[in-house]
């Protein structure tokens, strides 16, 4: 750390790995800047991960109150309204909030918070507005920022940014994607009572999880009532104003009130000058960086979704602590990304850590596969047709449990703590060795004796 410099260091983006590294190198004794154009908390906090994770939550309110009339309760569900607009506003009073907190956690923390855009103007000096700041170390922490494929009328089509802020729902709508986002969306229109159409142009959507997984999980959206259609994608959008004709690439069109695409997310690293600079960017646009998160620029670091690494809030925070230490600390840290657990809260949600079938056998292991598939208790008196999948993986040689699949309710939440055993290196005959917590949906990850393949 020199006084030759404004700052130590100078984040640029506020997201989630951008906070908690300003953070914690503010602690460790640096200057730190931080400087943000949008809004403390970045994509995870405003349109991501936590309004998403509500508007899901609401979405399945209405299943609730139907099941409700198994266990006695008399609901008339003719009388129950969904007012959008609420769950809008409660929701943007949340996101205030946890806005409010983050700044508070930077300012608590002695990190300076400079709002703006900022473009680099040489290895050491961050220009925002009309203002040069100096500084021994820039982190790029922008993150990502979806995008629309070119094509007639992409103007009148929204992505999941504009979908946290909609000022009604629509009768009918179509979600265009096959990730999670797509899968999420669709699930959460479906559930407040929208008519739902996904169009993914693939044979599957979910690329890279379980095939198992990916069949089960169209299976039951297909019985929560949402059209999927793959193999099939978008040529054009024309719009009146009020409705939308979408031509498919088959010659068939659509009649719709709304159009999302969650066909993929982009590096924002447009405007800061970094090229300029020689820091070198993949063919995707991702800045590339080494193990420990060093550009091709010595002062110049990067982390997040910048860099093309899992789209994770948590991978990201898990990087801001390596870098921290590496940057102000002992100099030392490696990041592991392996065996990260992640979920899609699709309906039902799917929770999955580890290695896929697929990828464990390409990888070359003899695997034995163990596959439970049930209908959870709860809907033994609601009468709900919704199933529940599990599956294992395991190498037979070591009986080293490689991977862990779930689709079902609470499956992220079943998920964390299979992810801490495999962590550890657990077994299938320690998975076998461990008592069940009866009656639960888990306890299967515990009882399946009998492996499938």
């Amino acid at each position: 750390m020199s006084d030759n410099h404004d700052f130590d260091l100078i984040v640029i983006g506020a997201g989630s790995g951008g906070v908690r590294l300003a953070r914690m190198s503010a602690q460790r004794g640096a200057r730190v800047a931080i400087v943000e154009s949008r809004y403390l908390g970045g994509t995870c906090v405003n349109v991501g991960c936590v309004p998403k994770k509500l508007f899901v939550y609401g979405s399945h309110v209405g299943e609730d109150l139907e099941d409700a009339a198994g266990y006695g309760w008399n609901v008339p569900l003719d009388q129950v309204r969904f007012d959008w607009p609420t769950l809008v506003a409660n929701k943007n009073t949340e996101i205030e909030r946890l806005n409010g907190i983050y700044g508070r956690l930077l300012e608590n923390a002695g990190v300076t918070i400079i709002e703006g855009t900022a473009t680099l103007a040489d290895a050491n000096t961050v220009v925002v507005g009309e203002k040069r700041y100096t500084t021994g170390h820039i982190t790029v922490a922008t993150g990502s920022w979806p995008v629309i494929p070119d094509i007639p009328g992409k103007e009148s089509i929204l992505t999941s940014n504009e979908m946290f802020y909609l000022p009604q729902l629509p009768r009918h709508a179509v979600v265009w994607g096959g990730g999670y986002i797509a899968v999420e969306f669709a699930g959460i229109l479906a559930g407040l009572g929208v008519e739902t159409t996904l169009l993914y142009r693939g044979d599957l959507f979910l690329r890279g999880f379980d095939e198992d997984v990916r069949e089960f999980t169209a299976t039951e959206m297909r019985r929560k009532g949402v059209d999927l259609r793959f193999g099939t994608t978008i040529e054009a959008v024309e719009s009146d104003g009020t409705h939308y004709d979408v031509t498919l690439n088959d010659g068939t069109h659509l009649t719709t009130g709304l159009v999302m695409a969650a066909t993929g997310r982009r590096a924002l690293v447009e405007g800061l000058g970094l090229e300029a600079l020689g820091v070198q960017l993949s063919e995707k646009g991702h800045v590339v960086v080494d193990d420990h998160f060093q550009t091709s620029v010595p002062s110049i670091t990067a982390l997040g979704d910048v860099i093309g690494t899992p789209q994770l809030t948590p991978v990201a925070l898990a990087q801001a602590m390596v870098l921290s230490r590496r940057l102000f600390g002992d100099g030392q840290g490696e990041m592991d990304y392996h065996c990260i657990p992640t979920a899609v809260f699709c309906q039902p949600n799917i929770g999955t850590v580890g290695l896929t079938e697929a990828e464990a056998r390409e990888a070359g292991h003899n695997v034995s596969v163990y596959r439970s598939e049930f209908r959870p208790m709860k809907h033994t008196l609601s009468g709900r047709q919704e199933r529940c999948l599990m599956k294992l993986v395991v190498d037979k040689e070591s009986d080293k449990v490689l991977g862990a699949h779930m689709v079902g309710p609470d499956a992220g939440e079943i998920t964390q703590g299979l992810a801490v055993a495999m962590k550890a290196g657990a077994t299938k005959a320690q998975f076998d060795s461990t008592l069940g917590i009866h009656p639960t949906s888990a306890e299967e990850f515990v009882t399946m004796r009998e492996p499938v393949a």
